[in-house]
C-alpha cells in the first residue's frame, strides 16, 4: 500500500471517530451547541485574528479532550464492567481532562466576549 494510501485510511478512521464522537456522545452535541454560539458571536462581534484564534484553540481543545475521555470509557468498559476503583479513577480523570479544558474555554470566552457586551448594548 503505498503512502499516500495509507495516509488516506488513516483519515477515515480519524473521521470515522469523529463521526462516532458525535453520534454517541451527549456531551459533543453540547460542545456543538456550544460551538456555533460562540461562532455565531465571534461574527456578530466582529472578533480580531488573535481573538480567533484563541477560540478555534478551545473549540478543538474541548472536543479532543471529550474524544479522549471517551476512548478512555470504552477501553475502560471493555477490560471489565466491574467496580475497579483504578478504571474508576482513570474515567473520573478522563472526564476531568473536559471538564478543566470547558472551564478554561469559559474562561476564554468571557475575556473576548465580556468587553465586546457593552458595544451591542448601546446600538
Amino acid at each position: 500500500m503505498s503512502y499516500l494510501n495509507k495516509r488516506k485510511k488513516a483519515f477515515g478512521y480519524a473521521f470515522k471517530g469523529i463521526a462516532g464522537l458525535v453520534k454517541k456522545e451527549a456531551h459533543a452535541k453540547l460542545h456543538i451547541i456550544a460551538t456555533i454560539l460562540v461562532v455565531t458571536a465571534g461574527f456578530i462581534f466582529k472578533i480580531c485574528a488573535w481573538e480567533w484564534v484563541a477560540v478555534t484553540i478551545c473549540i478543538g481543545g474541548v472536543f479532543m479532550a471529550e474524544a479522549f475521555n471517551s476512548a478512555i470509557e470504552r477501553l475502560a468498559d471493555k477490560i471489565t464492567k466491574e467496580n475497579d476503583p483504578l478504571i474508576g479513577e482513570a474515567k473520573d480523570l478522563g472526564a476531568a481532562a473536559v471538564l478543566l479544558f470547558a472551564i478554561a474555554t469559559l474562561i476564554t470566552a468571557l475575556i473576548i466576549f465580556l468587553p465586546k457586551l457593552p458595544t451591542l448594548i448601546n446600538k
